[in-house]
């Protein structure tokens, strides 16, 4: 395990785990968050393929993500181990609203210098309808992916609940 991608719906916990992993193995921690949206106003950055095809041409890294499309392909052709947190709904929703009700109460800065704002919960983009709809449609994807013969060289663990990724973390 060098190179790791952490998969998951939004409020999966998939940050948590790669920041935490990361340090564990002294792995350079990446948030393809923090790489896709680089300014204000939820601005895109327009170098995310230049920026994820040099960190992924390293040879050690850890990314939270499934990846955004134009960069999907390249981190898991790079990749050599996908950590896929596989968790329902009712396991999702409750941390998903927790994370965001605490960064829009206290104004935290989250990518890019951004915030999430009570106006931002009216829209289908913001975390917690994004979670809710997408639940199923990632999860398909990311069983798509790991059955493609394209990824079998990936080392794929799935965990169910966070209680057997803290039992597989607990026993690294």
């Amino acid at each position: 395990m060098e190179r790791i991608l952490v998969a998951g719906v939004t409020g999966a916990g998939k940050s948590t785990l790669a920041q935490t992993l990361g340090s564990r193995l002294g792995l350079p921690y990446h948030e393809m968050d923090g790489l896709y949206f680089n300014g204000p106003n939820w601005a895109v950055n327009d170098k995310l393929t230049e920026d994820v095809s040099k960190l992924t041409a390293e040879p050690r890294w850890i990314v939270d993500s499934v990846g955004y499309p134009e960069v999907r392909d390249l981190l898991w052709d790079r990749a050599d181990t996908v950590i896929w947190l596989d968790y329902p709904k009712r396991v999702i929703m409750p941390r998903v609203l927790r994370r965001s009700i605490r960064r829009t109460v206290t104004r935290e800065a989250i990518f890019g210098g951004n915030r999430e704002t009570f106006t931002g919960w009216l829209s289908r983009e913001h975390p917690a309808w994004w979670a809710w709809s997408q639940h199923g449609v990632r999860r398909r994807e990311i069983g798509s992916r790991v059955r493609d013969p394209r990824f079998a060289h990936l080392d794929v663990l799935r965990f169910g609940h966070p209680d057997d990724t803290a039992a597989w973390l607990a026993s690294l």
